[in-house]
């Protein structure tokens, strides 16, 4: 029979808010008996805080109670910001309406925890597996089995060992509630409720110590350090492992990082890691409200868009991990992971499950910026986009800024089927026969025009109208008569390795970068040629910095003048 909890308002609002008080670390003097954190100091916080993504709170939670777990989180959406929304992160807050829905994931984890399953509705029975012990009555509190179940579960899910005083308060509120309900674990959920909602669950706060290597200095303690590097590796938190290791006083030490951080690269777990990175960078948040108009592109349909974000997300950790090719080659291969759904859509042969696929050398597709992925969701619902994607190129895979565009911009020209501008070469060039656009065109449309023979569902074209495409261009002085030659170009500009470095750095610290980044970005940049452009390399090249060890105040971004405002939806409008 499955178990129902009902957790009393009154209840869980004393839960919440002993939930949300932040455990402490233990002092020197607390720190007793096996694996007790060995720390001198009692960190202090500092202004380097963000809240957890909806990816990373679900991973969390499917690693620590198992994948089977059903939650809906529903976060609220985050600003991107200086390219990625991991770095947006620092700057989200929680409304109040987001907390209703945080209590209710938080509710749903709980009760399937501590749930009995059901036979005949065939729902598992997670009690044995995920509970260490039995209570010697189940109608009755028993503090030790909650003392060892709450003890486990806190640390992991606050990343850090609870001092003793904090733990005998979460095993009398479960007692009380046990006691209330006549239930044992209707005492536990009521108090992992509590947990999962306490702010030290769901922000990442960075916490400091005296750096031993610069007196008068202070750098992450070693807890703040493994939430970080399994942030950046994982996209969770830290498993017992590695909190382990931060516990014992390895990862205080250089050589000690150097062990965790190959360990962590070497786990199958760095694929989602990588997939959460490259998908944040890539911005492909958009798939999410992404649709084809069917009249236009019958065949583009929700299953072939996922399909083709999956894509993309396999091949580059296929490519860049499992093969360990050199990063710019992302850009010219011909390789890429295909599925049967998207055999039909490239119009190659396919089999069962995800499988390398080589296109011919005399082939129109060649690397990431050929893939259904990027030339669907950088276009209109119904056409393409040579601004769009240009722009996206050099944004996202250049770091470069391209300005937003004036407000009230006249569109008729590109929007307009009777033109007389049968390409959008010709339209474009109609357009940017206003001063005003002309600038940022100048640096969008020549790259983008080189994609003109992919239409907006991403499928093959060689003419437009009757019109046979010119795609021909230029990337900052490098010629070019087709997408290879883009590719190529893109695959030879200084900016590509450096924007990818970049990018896993702010990515890996939740953080933008400042203008005094430049020479560290720089640094990085050489250690990541000299490796051969391997990702696995910059990853703990970054990993294992002095760098990535610090913490820097964060700055609060200014909100956007409604002139700021009103170019932005003039820009998607392109």
């Amino acid at each position: 029979m499955t178990q129902h909890f009902f957790i009393p308002a009154a209840v869980l609002a004393g839960l919440m808010m002993a939930g949300c008080s932040a455990p402490s670390a233990p002092s020197a003097s607390a720190a007793k008996g096996p694996g007790a954190a060995l720390v001198t100091t009692d960190p202090k916080p500092v202004a380097g805080r963000r809240l957890i993504t909806e990816e990373q709170y679900l991973n969390t939670i499917a690693h620590m109670f198992g994948p089977d777990i059903e939650v809906v989180a529903q976060f609220a959406p985050m600003q991107r910001t200086d390219g990625l929304l991991g770095v947006g992160a620092a700057q989200a807050g929680v409304p109040a309406g987001q907390m209703v829905k945080f209590q209710r994931a938080a509710r749903q984890v709980a009760a399937q925890v501590v749930s009995n399953g059901n036979v005949t509705l065939r729902i598992p029975s997670r009690q044995d597996a995920l509970i260490p012990c039995k209570p010697a009555d189940a109608a009755k509190a028993d503090d030790a089995c909650a003392r060892l179940f709450l003890g486990n579960t806190a640390r992991l899910l606050y990343r850090r060992p609870v001092p003793e005083g904090r733990l005998n308060q979460f095993v009398a509120e479960a007692a009380k509630a046990a006691t209330l309900s006549h239930n044992f674990y209707t005492g536990l959920a009521m108090v992992l409720e509590g947990m999962l909602l306490s702010p030290e669950v769901l922000f990442i706060t960075d916490r400091t110590e005296p750096d031993p290597e610069r007196p008068g200095q202070q750098r992450l303690d070693p807890y703040s350090y493994a939430s970080r590097l399994s942030l950046l590796l994982w996209n969770a938190y830290p498993d017992d492992r590695v909190l382990k290791a931060a516990e014992s006083g390895e990862l205080s030490t250089a050589k000690g990082r150097k062990r965790i951080v190959e360990m962590m690269l070497d786990s199958p777990r760095l694929e989602e890691g990588m997939r959460a990175f490259f998908d944040d960078m890539l911005a492909f948040d958009s798939f999410a409200s992404l649709s084809k108009d069917p009249a236009a592109y019958p065949g583009e349909t929700g299953l072939t868009l996922t399909a083709a974000r999956e894509q993309t997300l396999r091949t580059i950790y296929y490519l860049l991990v499992t093969k360990n090719l050199d990063y710019r080659d992302l850009f010219t291969t011909r390789t890429m992971l295909m599925s049967p759904i998207l055999g039909t859509v490239y119009g190659v042969p396919t089999a069962p499950g995800w499988q390398p696929y080589t296109f011919p050398a005399d082939s129109p597709r060649v690397g990431l910026l050929t893939q259904v992925s990027f030339l669907a969701v950088n276009a209109h619902p119904a056409r393409s986009s040579a601004t769009r994607r240009g722009k996206a190129l050099r944004e996202l895979l250049l770091c470069q800024h391209v300005p937003l565009p004036p407000p009230n911009v006249d569109f008729s020209a590109l929007e307009d089927p009777n033109s007389a501008a049968k390409t959008a070469r010709d339209r474009l060039t109609v357009h940017r026969k206003n001063p005003v656009c002309a600038g940022c065109h100048r640096i969008t449309d020549p790259i983008g025009l080189a994609l003109e023979n992919f239409d907006g569902a991403g499928q093959y074209r060689a003419a437009e109208k009757g019109v046979e495409i010119d795609t021909s261009g230029a990337l900052d002085g490098q010629n070019f008569r087709d997408a290879a030659g883009l590719a190529q170009a893109l695959h030879d500009h200084p900016s590509l390795p450096s924007c990818l470095v970049r990018r896993a750095y702010g990515y890996g610290v939740g953080a933008p970068l400042k203008d005094g980044d430049t020479e560290l970005v720089n640094q990085f940049t050489k250690q990541f040629a000299a490796s051969g452009y391997h990702l696995r390399d910059l990853l703990q090249t970054i990993a294992l910095s002095p760098a990535f060890l610090q913490v820097t105040p964060q700055e609060t971004p200014k909100p956007a003048t409604p002139k700021e405002a009103n170019a932005q939806t003039q820009s998607r409008a392109e």
